[in-house]
């Protein structure tokens, strides 16, 4: 073959190559972003009823984890009395998809696990992020149908179902009702906080104990700081778990995490606030540590009974 004609060859051969890789399957899934969830974190993100305790009430604002411009979690305590003013609303979501369901869960961050006694390290502690996630079914509808909610309640989960879900007591027992709230053009979901150690259940429907409390509200756009501890309409946004540079990002950031899933906190007992991938109920027996964002069907089939059909196959899930 003459010199230009092996030219002409290797000209082709990488013409070929290009096509094929444009082409190829295993090439166009390595470029694919996760799914946009924007919207539907935001259609059922909950009315948020926030318990405050009047002897230190900023310390039950909800807030970013990097409220004070940072991932470094062992400064938290000691910045959370800097300015309240930087305790803007905040929730942290993920959104975890099968063929039949969808499984959000909202964060709830506090800078701080506080008590208004003599303490000595014995109970307080430095972050506090507790949640509770939404089980919603597709149903050919834009958001689906919500079936039902667990929540987080220190080493407790909780769960609750909405008026007509089908959804019936499985090997735990269901807990109560979700009471829904009209807020943003839909009915949403509810929760409710504890002041100080910041268990969340269900909203009872009625006011705070004491009658000072913080209710949240989600937006798009706009993200509000109490102007007091008796604030009844104040704004949160949604960050993504899983955004560039967010929260996912800083698993193995020893300045974020002192283990898998446990933040970095030397305030009170240290490293003692867990991420949604760590979670634990202690005693609903085969649901293991983290399934409620490692594999959330799992729970689901646990917690409740009359499922249906469901699929147990992830479409999407960030965790694993």
């Amino acid at each position: 073959m003459k010199n230009g004609s092996v030219g002409y060859m290797k000209y082709v051969v990488m013409v070929l190559l290009t096509v094929m890789a444009v082409a190829s399957p295993i090439a166009s899934v390595s470029v694919l972003a996760a799914p946009d969830y924007t919207d539907l974190a935001y259609r059922w993100a909950p009315v948020h009823y926030q318990d405050t305790d009047d002897t230190d009430s900023d310390a039950d604002y909800i807030t970013a984890m990097n409220y004070d411009g940072d991932w470094v979690m062992n400064n938290n305590w000691e910045h959370q009395d800097d300015d309240a003013s930087r305790l803007k609303g905040s929730v942290t979501y993920s959104v975890t998809e099968t063929q039949s369901h969808y499984f959000l869960i909202y964060t709830f961050y506090h800078p701080r696990d506080w008590v208004d006694y003599p303490d000595f390290g014995l109970d307080t502690h430095e972050n506090d992020a507790e949640g509770a996630m939404m089980i919603v079914r597709k149903d050919g509808t834009t958001h689906g149908k919500l079936e039902g909610m667990v929540t987080v309640y220190h080493n407790d989960f909780y769960s609750y179902t909405p008026a007509g879900s089908q959804l019936t007591d499985g090997k735990e027992n269901i807990d109560g009702p979700i009471r829904m709230v009209d807020y943003g053009g839909v009915s949403r979901p509810t929760t409710y906080q504890d002041a100080k150690g910041h268990g969340i259940y269900n909203w009872n429907g009625k006011n705070f104990p004491g009658g000072d409390g913080v209710i949240y509200y989600p937006d798009r756009q706009t993200s509000e700081a109490p102007s007091s501890g008796n604030d009844r309409s104040v704004k949160y946004t949604l960050v993504n778990t899983f955004a560039p540079g967010g929260l996912w990002d800083h698993r193995y950031d020893p300045d974020t995490f002192a283990s898998w899933g446990t933040f970095k906190g030397d305030n009170g007992k240290d490293n003692a606030a867990n991420t949604a991938w760590k979670w634990n109920d202690s005693n609903d027996g085969p649901v293991e540590a983290g399934e409620m964002a490692m594999d959330p069907v799992h729970l689901m089939e646990v917690y409740f009974g009359n499922l249906g059909s469901y699929s147990r196959t992830y479409v999407y899930n960030g965790y694993r």
